[in-house]
């Protein structure tokens, strides 16, 4: 090979070196710090860069996206003296290239120490309860902290979140037994409270059933009350009403007796004859162990012989009379027309207004809001005085002949 075509190749060999140093290339969000001659020179941006060969370098290459750095599990000790495992998770960007070439020597691991001494100062503030319920206080903290620390480093700590904190296997038996408890006191309080107001409710539901039982005994007994006062006061008018008529009947017969008695002229035969009779009631009677003759009965049997003649001038009154022709004696004729002639068509009419007419039904029936339908004018009730002068005026009808009207 000839010698100039060797320094041919030799020169084209350095220019393209000399080519390759002097362009660059960076990509988007990174970022390039060159040194020249061992100095920090710049920082190129993304694009295409020149630098001078031979004495321009490339130090690092920065990636300035937010990075994420998982760190694990860290012994800490709380403050009531428990050993725990807490993971964390750090969101950061590196703001400035330099000062995360030149500022530190690893900011991973500097983050990462840094994260584990920040985060058992803080913990070891806290119990082990006051660390698990209180994440959001720890993970305010440690991003305060690491924030304030790395900005020398070009570094900007977005956050810091605990990903886990695992305590020792007893405590968390502990823990599941107390969360146990703590969930069965719970259920107990809710079953309690359950059952409290399910008794509250069928209290109620009893007192409203027992309230509306009362009232309607109280309705009941009001409507019970009425019938029977309504049923005592129309029994208490039919017995007025019946003792009414009896004693009219009473009166009537009384009157009717009187009136045979006087037109048929009894004489002393047969008012001995009746006390004859009367005689043997006199003895009747489940106590009556003795009895005394009373001294007026021979008067009573002479009389009684007299009447049947046996002394021959009087007449005995078993004889009959054959002029008649009936067989009735002259004397009792009259007695007899009088008693086939006597109207009684008046004698059962009691002339009482109905039951419903009456006051005390007026007063019931208003008391429990029923307005009766009365007639305007209702017939007077007349008395029992007036009622018997009213028989005794009553002159019998002879003759006639007519039946009287029943009632």
């Amino acid at each position: 090979m000839e010698p100039a075509l060797i320094a041919l190749i030799v020169i084209a060999l350095f220019v393209v070196v000399v080519l390759a140093k002097s362009v660059t290339i960076v990509p988007q969000a990174q970022a390039k710090v060159v040194e020249r001659l061992g100095r920090y020179s710049r920082t190129l941006s993304p694009g295409l860069a020149l630098l001078v060969p031979f004495v321009d370098r490339v130090r690092a290459t920065i990636d300035l996206r937010e990075q994420v750095i998982s760190f694990p599990p860290q012994p800490v000790i709380t403050a009531d003296n428990l050993q725990v495992g807490i993971d964390t998770v750090v969101y950061f960007q590196v703001t400035d290239p330099r000062l995360a070439v030149y500022g530190i020597a690893n900011y991973i691991t500097g983050m990462e120490q840094l994260t584990t001494t920040t985060l058992r100062n803080v913990v070891g503030g806290l119990n082990l309860e006051g660390a698990l319920t209180g994440r959001d206080g720890i993970n305010s903290q440690l991003r305060e902290v690491l924030d304030g620390t790395t900005g020398p480093w070009g570094l900007r700590v977005a956050r810091v979140e605990i990903k886990a904190i695992d305590p020792p296997p007893s405590i968390q038996d502990s823990m599941e037994k107390q969360m146990r408890a703590d969930r069965d006191k719970r259920a107990v309080i809710l079953t309690a409270e359950g059952q409290r107001q399910s008794a509250i409710t069928t209290a109620e539901g009893q007192k409203a059933s027992a309230i509306l039982s009362a009232e309607g005994k109280k309705q009941a007994a009001i409507l019970d009350a009425e019938a029977e006062r309504q049923s005592r006061i129309l029994r208490a008018e039919g017995e007025r009403a019946a003792l009414f008529l009896q004693a009219q009947g009473q009166a009537k017969s009384i009157e009717t007796v009187f009136q045979a008695i006087h037109d048929g002229k009894p004489d002393q035969g047969l008012l001995a004859y009746q006390y004859l009779q009367t005689l043997p009631k006199i003895a009747q009677g489940d106590a009556n162990k003795m009895w005394i003759v009373p001294s007026e009965f021979s008067k009573a049997l002479e009389g009684l012989s007299r009447l049947g003649g046996s002394d021959g001038e009087q007449r005995s009154w078993l004889d009959v009379d054959g002029a008649n022709g009936n067989g009735t004696a002259p004397a009792a004729a009259p007695a007899a027309a009088s008693a086939q002639s006597l109207d009684t068509s008046s004698w059962f009419d009691s002339n009482l207004p109905p039951a419903a007419e009456q006051p005390e039904a007026k007063i019931s029936l208003s008391s429990i809001g029923v307005e009766p339908s009365l007639p305007s004018a209702a017939p007077p009730r007349p008395s029992l005085t007036q009622a018997a002068e009213d028989v005794r005026s009553t002159p019998p009808q002879i003759g006639t002949g007519e039946q009287p009207d029943q009632q």
